[in-house]
């Protein structure tokens, strides 16, 4: 619940993680061992549905994967060559077991199972035209809205059932479906998000990242393509392409944060994707120093890029304890005062009168680096500048990234000045959005040059906010309230 985790209100949350086997003796382990490695994508709860040829099999929890699907009783419940697993962060509806995905529903075609990654952008409106259709929703998750365009559908069999209702909903979404007959990949036309198809033997693999293929010893096959619908079957994948060709528009925060550093995402690697944003962040904003730190975890590669161009040496100032998760002591305000403390700890006799760089990736609400800079200063340092990997943050996300709203964003309140003021640095510089695509190998202001999605720096949404245009928040309340 907010206000148990020191660290809760403050940064980006991670989003979800699919992944799904079809064709494997031992599909349900391969896929817990894939969630695994997207745990970092949704750490509030993960589900796992199975089938063996005659019936489907569920378990759901909230929690880490490691609690939920780390015992052999559960593991036995789940037999079949065929499975479909989800992790979870909330960035629509409520933290409740009722919205753990995937979700599943018998049709009249049969079972389906369904989870996604992202944000439908439109979900209220869709929504509130089911229920006064007559569809009765079991969850707040824009998930449900896909189930019930499915169940409505006069189509024939479930892709096309699956095309008719997708054709009706806006956003951002990586989609993986389990049918009797196939395992079902989608991304959305922009391909906001990543998704991808590998291999292992001769069982084929649905994932969110190439991280989560190593962990079970995939090969990657290749990206599944915005825009299209991979169904998976005993004949392996048939590719169906049924939507019109637009801009593709990757989020560039995968790259910045959200991915795993040891993933390849649109054939960029992950991690050196953030070395190079490292570097130059250096080359535009350098300043004397003694040391490059990182803020553990997500700074380290930007650091480490930002150290070579520099030439400053690179330290780890700050340890992480990485055995930490929600706080089991009662979070009075000086608790929550200590509770950066929890998560990381500044090596005094490696800062004291040092001129220090902090590096990290993004400033959100700015209380955590408000506590990192308090800390690495009373640990003796001399100097603290601040340098981020990412430009100011001045608009939330709709597109499957849980952020706080406009007026929270430290960015949207104070120019870069009063931002070092209100963290306490002696400096803070962030890479410019055009050195991030440099960073990248693009170029934003070239025509022909791919573009990512970058509109929570610029405000340039690509997929249309028809909710958020209509005053309607994506949230547990707005949807059980405005269907009603």
């Amino acid at each position: 619940m907010p206000g148990t985790n020191p660290f809760d209100g403050d940064g980006f949350r991670e989003e979800c993680g699919v992944f799904g086997v079809w064709g494997h003796p031992d599909a349900s382990a391969l896929v817990a061992l894939g969630l695994h490695a997207l745990q970092h994508r949704g750490q509030e709860a993960a589900g796992l549905v199975a089938y063996d040829g005659e019936a489907f099999h569920a378990h759901r929890g909230m929690g880490h994967v490691g609690d939920i699907f780390g015992s052999k009783e559960v593991m036995a419940r789940l037999p079949g060559r065929a499975a479909l697993g989800h992790t979870r962060y909330a960035t629509t509806g409520e933290v409740a077991l009722r919205n753990v995905q995937p979700l599943f529903a018998d049709f009249e075609f049969g079972g389906l199972a369904i989870c996604h990654n992202g944000n439908l952008t439109n979900a209220w409106h869709v929504r509130r035209q089911l229920v006064r259709r007559g569809s009765l929703f079991q969850s707040t998750s824009d998930t449900e809205v896909i189930v019930h365009l499915i169940a409505t559908s006069l189509k024939g069999n479930v892709v096309e059932r699956l095309v008719d209702g997708l054709r009706q909903i806006e956003g951002a979404y990586s989609l993986g479906a389990l049918s009797a007959d196939a395992l079902i990949a989608v991304r959305d036309p922009m391909g906001v998000r990543p998704l991808v198809l590998g291999r292992l033997g001769d069982a084929w693999i649905v994932s969110s990242e190439t991280c989560a293929l190593d962990i079970i010893g995939a090969d990657f096959v290749r990206e599944v393509e915005a825009g299209e619908i991979l169904v998976i079957d005993d004949e392996g994948p048939r590719s169906v392409k049924p939507f019109a060709r637009e801009a593709k528009r990757f989020c560039v925060f995968e790259y910045i944060y959200f991915a795993r550093p040891d993933s390849v995402i649109e054939g960029r690697s992950v991690y050196e994707a953030r070395k190079r944003i490292g570097m130059e962040l250096a080359r535009e904003s350098h300043v004397p120093a003694d040391m490059v730190i990182p803020v553990p975890d997500s700074g380290v590669p930007a650091a480490i890029g930002y150290a070579t161009e520099s030439g400053v040496p690179f330290e780890l100032g700050i340890i992480r304890n990485h055995y930490v998760g929600r706080t089991f002591i009662e979070p009075t305000d000086q608790i929550r005062h200590l509770g950066v403390k929890l998560k990381h700890n500044a090596d005094r006799a490696n800062l004291k009168g040092k001129r220090v760089i902090l590096v990290d990736d993004s400033i959100v609400r700015g209380t955590t680096s408000t506590k990192i800079v308090e800390m690495v200063r009373n640990a003796g340092a001399s100097e603290v500048h601040m340098r981020i990997s990412s430009p100011p943050t001045t608009n939330p996300c709709f597109y499957g990234i849980a952020t706080p709203t406009k007026e929270q964003l430290l960015a949207s309140r104070f120019d870069v000045g009063g931002m070092a003021s209100y963290i306490g640095v002696d400096s803070l510089a962030f890479i410019s959005i055009d050195g991030l695509y440099r960073a990248m190998g693009e170029s934003r202001r070239d025509p022909g040059s791919p573009k990512f999605c970058d509109a929570c720096f610029t405000g340039e949404y690509p997929i249309p906010l028809a909710d958020r245009d209509a005053g309607k928040v994506q949230t547990q309340l707005s949807l059980l309230a405005e269907t009603a």
